[in-house]
């Protein structure tokens, strides 16, 4: 765990001197991606949120509005339910942003904060006059302000947040999520999830939606939530493929090529965008040692068609770094359920094809048609000659089946090493097993393969679980 803690500080510090800044963010992406238009609507929330509602896309409901000091002292209190968030139409970084969790009881019109303390009508009137004034808006024009739902937070967060609500801010570039944060509430930014105010910043890799390094503040990486033993890396966040395909939704529906979609996950009703930013903060580097900007530049002039294409290119080029570490710590490859497999077969011959990964499976099994290409094609026929009719096929007589075999046939033949005697609910079977090299992942395995055949199912080979002692397997991937 140390070792790790030091790779990460200094892979930090060289991520420092790799990381996009604000100047070249704005020079090289914002202004030639974002038309003005599309930044009009990522800065107006209440209407980024009624675009993306109107297209299908989740958000929170909106309660109600205030646009002028008239609506204000008109304002119906009594229809705020006990918990919901107060915040500026254009605000930006966090501020202006007020959320209650619950309501005084035996009190009218008192509501309690973050923090425990309470806030009256009067408070509210207070906040939202700044507001209208424009305080907290991007140029300090005057503002609205809005009332909208609370959401509820998901049971696996608690652990890790004080009060409030983590979101996943998720930078999307044509198309292609190129990087992500989890964004955790603390203590000292009162339960907001922003990094500015005090928030804990979680870089999170792409492929798999786990939790890498963690940042708290703009500069100090650490590897524990503050005064508690729990780890910040390692969190799987749930919906991930949504959450991707949401942020992707968000930027064509806005049309922004350079996009930071803030996303929260609901216990009740799943990922929802809290808001596009048309000027995401970088800190999003750190928390993931990397530079956006060489990350943007692979995606560049791509042609992404769809939603699923979009993720799958992002999976495969900014993913994988819990995947090295895993591979690091453990000696061994990380894998998928299906995978590319480099059969070698007599006098050096080379098939590739698509194996299933079958952990359920003691021993592999190979197709008779690729072990006949493979050169093996003279000793399965004689084998298919020999009968074993003195032996009913059942798990007690299998031990007899093989010494029989030794016996009466083995003699005559030098690639079949063994038999199988398979027992399966489609039946049961003796197969021939052959001695055969394959390559997976980079590796050798030197395995012992039975025959069958597989012409009607959908993969020549399964790779059972005694060749499959060097690797992991992600059923993610």
């Amino acid at each position: 765990m140390i070792l790790r803690f030091i790779k990460k500080i200094f892979l930090y510090k060289k991520a420092r001197h790799q990381i996009l800044g604000m100047n070249s963010r704005n020079l090289d992406f914002i202004r030639p991606f974002n038309l003005k238009k599309a930044k009009e609507i990522a800065d107006n929330k209440l209407l980024s949120k009624k675009i993306l509602r109107e297209n299908g896309l989740a958000v929170p409901n909106l309660i109600g509005r205030i646009r002028s000091r008239e609506e204000l002292e008109n304002f119906n209190w009594q229809s705020l339910p006990e918990g919901f968030a107060l915040k500026p139409n254009r605000g930006f970084g966090g501020e202006g942003i007020l959320v209650v969790y619950g309501k005084k009881k035996d009190l009218d019109n008192v509501w309690i904060k973050a923090d425990g303390s309470l806030i009256t009508v009067n408070s509210l009137k207070n906040h939202i006059n700044n507001i209208l004034d424009g305080s907290f808006s991007l140029s300090g024009t005057p503002d609205i302000a809005f009332f909208e739902e609370r959401l509820k937070l998901l049971k696996l967060f608690k652990p890790y947040c004080y009060k409030g609500i983590p979101d996943i801010r998720i930078i999307v570039f044509n198309k292609v999520p190129t990087m992500a944060m989890l964004r955790l509430p603390t203590k000292l930014s009162n339960g907001k999830a922003n990094l500015q105010q005090g928030a804990i910043g979680v870089g999170i890799d792409m492929s798999s939606g786990i939790t890498t390094t963690a940042l708290w503040g703009k500069k100090k990486i650490i590897e524990y939530i503050p005064e508690t033993r729990l780890l910040l890396s390692g969190i799987k966040i749930p919906c991930w493929n949504d959450i991707l395909s949401l942020a992707i939704r968000a930027q064509e529906i806005s049309n922004m090529g350079f996009l930071g979609a803030d996303i929260a996950i609901d216990e009740n009703n799943g990922p929802m965008i809290i808001e596009l930013n048309a000027r995401p903060g970088l800190s999003i580097q750190i928390a993931n040692l990397s530079g956006l900007k060489e990350r943007l530049k692979k995606v560049s002039g791509l042609k992404i068609k769809t939603v699923s294409r979009g993720i799958r290119v992002g999976a495969d080029l900014f993913g994988g770094e819990i995947e090295e570490e895993l591979e690091e710590i453990s000696g061994k490859k990380v894998i998928s359920t299906v995978e590319k497999v480099k059969l070698i077969g007599k006098d050096g011959k080379e098939i590739e094809v698509e194996a299933k990964i079958d952990t359920g499976a003691y021993s592999s099994s190979l197709d008779i048609e690729l072990a006949n290409k493979l050169g093996y094609k003279t000793e399965i026929e004689k084998f298919q000659k020999f009968d074993f009719s003195c032996y009913e096929i059942k798990p007690e007589n299998e031990q007899k089946i093989k010494n029989f075999f030794e016996k009466q046939y083995k003699s005559n033949l030098s690639d079949i090493k063994n038999i199988a005697v398979i027992f399966s609910a489609s039946g049961s079977s003796i197969r021939p097993v052959i001695k055969i090299n394959f390559e997976m992942n980079k590796e050798l395995i030197i395995s012992k393969i039975n025959i069958i055949n597989r012409k009607s199912l959908k993969y020549p080979l399964i790779i059972g679980k005694r060749d499959l002692k060097k690797f992991l397997i992600d059923v993610n991937k």
